[in-house]
């Protein structure tokens, strides 16, 4: 196994062009790591004391009054393994207070040393140079990931045999040495063996027999010092199986999985083993693989899925296994590099409802997404191994040309280039349910009080009223008047705000790659700055102004001290009407399907549905005018921040090419059958129009 330490400066990584420039950016990110570091530790010491360091308490509890021999899983808490329970048997004596800073410290120095040795464990550069510097980026995301902040207030130490494996696998050379580290941390963990199989097959064989002689040996020691808890553990829990509640979802086991979908019994046992055994054989495969490859970082990272994975419990904190796997490189192209990352480091720092949607056909996949993800790198993401051209050169993004009508005197991003190819699905999809959960938490964060909406919603009244634009009360009584109409305009309202846009994106995903991320980002643009309205003009839409007398013919006579707009009303911010998004949102749909749909009828048809909503939001008592006027002045500021920092969007001529003239790649057949723009647009340059490895011929 050799030792891939040696590709990155002793700065923690090759510097960027322009020394300067290196080291700002080296103080800027060790700045963030130590706010990091900082803001942890006074989160963890400002709790109660009862509410933090809890697995430490499940133990021992403090203030000198230790559990008696042989009732250290009397009560089925406590899942660590007699050994450890053994080499913190000191901190019985140490009282909770006193223990505050010395272990948040410990904990906090250990994770820096995990992210210094994880970062010198990188394979050597070869493009030869690096974007940023890897050690602090390498510890502000182990900051910043779950395991690492359950850590923290949980007093656990699962970071310690991390270490411990990283330093015995990527640092020390003699095999007693190498044996010694990892078999003391699998006495933390048993699970953690499999590297004495990983040592074996790479031929490392006498490094594999000190570890397990390490692992015997303080099982052993706890054994003779804690015989009653070593029997407990050992025959009656084998390897903590059955320990705490295996079922929980913190658990990211095959067997909690297995638990939590319902099986039990025999069925249950057949099951796990077989999945247990195909995770091992095609995970550990790959490790070897890897290892043999130069690339020792990933192949301890998969080995440590595969022990998470296949352990009878793997808690939360003992994760950390799975950020490591961004060491590997996933992807040919250029612009699906960044995909597998960025997945995990998603996964790793945010919590699972934020991921997927609160929908029960994914609740199997939500509640097990870390173990989904530690079981696909170690069994299924396709790694590019160091003989690969595309590991080291891959295949280039294709952007266009600088647009000629970009203002001249604005500092453009010099990474911001508008890129002609389709986006990765399942990153755009990650990206656009994140971004949309951060949308909802800013805009509930941003409610303003009743007093301050009531004050805004009067101001925006007499506005209305001075410019006779104070329609909203003639047209609400006018629809409640006309049922068929009021029952229109209330389901077009609750129904349409969310499809039409994803209708809107997921066309253009399939059919107009091209222009797909520049409509995109302008409707991200677009729906910052309305959070930003939201945040600073806190307003009371119509129907929560009652000496106006308007009617909300969605939810019917409320009481304003208490509410009832369904079982979301205590986490929706009902003073969010500047800018109306459900205008904002309907008016960027009627915009790309005027400008990219290629028929007369298409564009009329996208215009219907901004009037719809115009007349619904108006109508149902829910905005004012002004509002919508709002909503309109964000999509334009959008559209604008977009032209300006990317260029004007993408044309092309009316026609399709046939695939066999635009390229036998499969980006270029896509191109090719995209729906055309309408007639008498300029067309776009062969540059401006191939893709990644395609070619497309000049038009005309």
């Amino acid at each position: 196994m050799k030792r891939e330490g040696g590709g990155l400066a002793a700065a923690g990584g090759v510097p960027v062009q322009g020394g300067g420039g290196a080291g700002t950016a080296r103080l800027l990110l060790w700045l963030v790591v130590a706010v990091l570091g900082i803001r942890q530790l006074v989160a963890l010491l400002r709790l109660p004391p009862g509410e933090r360091f809890l697995d430490l308490e499940a133990w021992a509890a403090f203030g000198g009054v230790a559990r008696p021999p042989g009732e250290l899983y009397a009560d089925g808490a406590f899942s660590g393994t007699p050994f450890a329970a053994l080499v913190l048997s000191p901190l019985k004596r140490a009282g909770e207070q006193g223990l505050g800073l010395g272990w948040t410290f410990g904990t906090l120095l250990l994770v820096v040393a995990v992210g210094v040795v994880a970062a010198r464990a990188l394979p050597r550069p070869v493009q030869g140079r690096t974007v940023l510097p890897a050690v602090p980026v390498a510890v502000a995301l182990l900051l910043l990931s779950l395991p690492v902040r359950n850590t923290f207030f949980l007093g656990q130490t699962s970071v310690l045999p991390v270490l411990l494996v990283l330093l015995g696998c990527c640092v020390a050379r003699d095999p007693r040495a190498r044996g010694a580290l990892i078999g003391v941390a699998a006495a933390f963990q048993p699970a953690l063996l499999l590297f004495a199989v990983l040592l074996w097959c790479t031929g490392h064989r006498r490094a594999a027999g000190w570890t397990g002689g390490v692992f015997a040996a303080a099982a052993a020691l706890a054994w003779a010092a804690l015989p009653g808890d070593s029997a407990v553990y050992w025959l009656q829990h084998p390897a903590g199986l059955g320990l705490a509640d295996p079922a929980a979802v913190a658990n990211q086991s095959l067997h909690g999985a297995i638990l939590r979908l319902g099986l039990s019994g025999p069925l249950a046992l057949l099951v796990l083993l077989g999945a247990a055994g195909a995770v091992c054989y095609f995970g550990l495969r790959r490790a070897v693989r890897y290892a043999g490859d130069g690339q020792l970082l990933l192949a301890v990272a998969l080995t440590g899925c595969v022990a998470v994975a296949v352990a009878p419990v793997s808690w939360q904190h003992q994760l950390l296994w799975v950020l490591l796997t961004v060491a590997g490189r996933a992807g040919r192209r250029a612009s699906d590099r960044y995909v597998w990352p960025v997945a995990v480091v998603l996964v790793m720092t945010l919590p699972a409802k934020m991921l997927l949607p609160n929908m029960e056909l994914l609740f199997p996949v939500r509640d097990n997404i870390l173990l989904v993800t530690a079981v696909a790198a170690a069994c299924c993401v396709p790694f590019l191994g160091r003989g690969q051209e595309e590991f080291a050169r891959p295949r280039p993004t294709v952007h266009a040309p600088p647009g000629p009508s970009k203002l001249s005197w604005v500092p453009l991003l010099p990474f911001w280039r508008r890129v002609l190819t389709r986006p990765n699905l399942l990153l755009e999809l990650l990206l656009i349910r994140v971004g949309y959960s951060a949308y909802s938490q800013v805009r509930m964060a941003a409610a303003g009080s009743r007093g301050t909406a009531e004050a805004h919603g009067e101001q925006i009244h007499a506005i209305e009223q001075a410019l006779f634009l104070d329609i909203e009360h003639w047209v609400n009584h006018a629809v409640v008047r006309t049922g068929r109409l009021e029952e229109f305009l209330n389901f077009y309202y609750t129904s349409f705000h969310f499809v039409v846009p994803l209708t809107v994106l997921a066309v253009l995903y399939v059919r107009r790659p091209d222009a797909y991320r520049w409509a995109r980002t302008a409707l991200g643009f677009a729906t910052l700055l309305a959070l930003l309205g939201f945040w600073l003009y806190p307003l009371a839409p119509p129907r929560l102004m009652p000496e106006l007398g308007f009617i909300d013919t969605v939810h019917g006579v409320q009481d304003f001290s208490r509410p009832d707009y369904g079982s979301l009303t205590a986490f929706t911010n009902q003073y969010a009407a500047m800018p109306s998004l459900h205008f904002g949102w309907s008016l960027w749909c009627g915009v790309v399907v005027v400008a990219l749909a290629p028929k007369l009828w298409m564009r009329l048809l996208g215009l219907l549905h901004p009037f719809f909503t115009v007349c619904a939001i108006v109508g149902t008592a829910n905005h004012w005018v002004l509002d919508a006027v709002g909503g309109a002045a964000v999509v334009a500021a959008g559209f604008g921040l977009v032209h300006v920092l990317a260029g004007p969007r993408p044309r092309r001529r009316t026609g399709a090419d046939s695939p066999a003239e635009a390229g036998s790649s499969a980006e270029a057949v896509e191109h090719a059958e995209a729906i055309p723009l309408r007639e008498g647009e300029a067309g776009a340059s062969p540059s401006e129009a191939a893709g990644e490895g395609e070619r497309v011929p000049s038009p005309g």
